[in-house]
């Protein structure tokens, strides 16, 4: 049996001292849940959630996920994985590990507390695509041998391990396969786009744009995507995902970058730089399954979300 006792639920967050993790457990003490933080800390960090340390309802265990874990909750957000090229590519092999070794322990665990448990999962599942929008039908077009296939290959094992236990063992699932995401709390150095720019324009550095800077992405600020998590999570044993969540208004890289120099009043250059290997030229996601299932669509604005991020980096600088 479940270990729900009353409306007052234990939840455990993998992945808790991270970006999204630590806004999740915001979220979830809000409402008046007891929440179990687990960390590594190879990406995440305790300033993230130094806030917490003295809340009655929040406990941190640093642990790794490769390893099992034997805790009583009532729900499992798994969110435990390098996100960021320039860290995920740092250790491939226990990249890869993380999302495989964390999934089946996790998962494990799911099952033997037979309560809910969702996945972070990614767009990076549908590589370099050649349907746009993409679609949650739609497979993808990964290359298993790159550079960021420990990160991409990976997340689809994690699904693939998802999918089974639900249909092997009946454990509950919710698969959410994010795209680009931004806002407090982001790491300064983390290679993403988002996160480079604002701190190239913060202090004076070229902005250096790959390509020629034609190639889109689709930006959710944090906030809307932890919404969505929360909804996901409350959907009915029939909902599984995958659900892609994201915000469906494209950009350019041009785009972003001049929407950064106004929002910081930089007068930093942009600089052209090579492409890295298999890095997607368009990412966008239709969103049509999270808006007739969820009721949920992306309501901040970029520049909105933008100047939240600026005021947050320029704390840290």
């Amino acid at each position: 049996m479940a270990r729900i006792y009353d409306s007052r639920k234990r939840i455990l967050v993998t992945g808790g001292a991270g970006f999204l993790g630590s806004h999740l457990i915001d979220r979830l003490l809000s409402q008046g849940h007891e929440i179990i933080c687990v960390d590594n800390l190879f990406t995440g960090t305790k300033r993230n959630i130094d806030h917490l340390h003295n809340h009655p309802r929040f406990e941190f265990m640093r642990h790794d996920v490769c390893f099992p874990l034997y805790v009583e909750v009532d729900e499992i957000y798994n969110l435990a994985c390098p996100a960021s090229p320039i860290h995920y590519q740092h250790d491939p092999v226990q990249t890869t590990k993380t999302s495989v070794h964390g999934a089946i322990n996790m998962l494990g665990l799911a099952k033997r507390l037979k309560c809910k448990i969702m996945q972070a999962s990614t767009s990076e599942v549908y590589g370099d695509p050649v349907v746009h929008p993409q679609t949650e039908a739609y497979w993808g077009n990964v290359n298993p041998i790159g550079t960021r296939s420990c990160y991409d290959e990976g997340k689809r094992c994690a699904e693939t391990l998802f999918f089974d236990y639900h249909r092997q063992h009946g454990v509950g699932i919710k698969v959410a396969r994010i795209f680009n995401t931004y806002g407090p709390r982001m790491h300064l150095k983390d290679g993403r786009v988002v996160s480079n720019f604002i701190s190239q324009a913060l202090v004076g550095e070229d902005i250096t744009l790959y390509g020629d800077g034609s190639q889109t992405r689709s930006f959710c600020y944090v906030d809307d995507l932890i919404e969505a998590f929360e909804r996901l999570m409350d959907t009915d044993a029939a909902v599984t995902g995958p659900i892609n969540l994201g915000n469906p208004v494209e950009h350019t890289m041009v785009e972003l970058a001049e929407a950064v120099l106004k929002i910081t009043g930089s007068r930093s250059k942009v600089v052209h730089q090579a492409l890295p290997a298999d890095d997607p030229t368009r990412r966008r996601p239709d969103i049509s399954l999270a808006k007739e299932i969820l009721k949920w669509e992306p309501k901040v604005k970029l520049d909105d979300g933008l100047r939240k991020t600026t005021e947050y980096f320029k704390s840290l600088i």
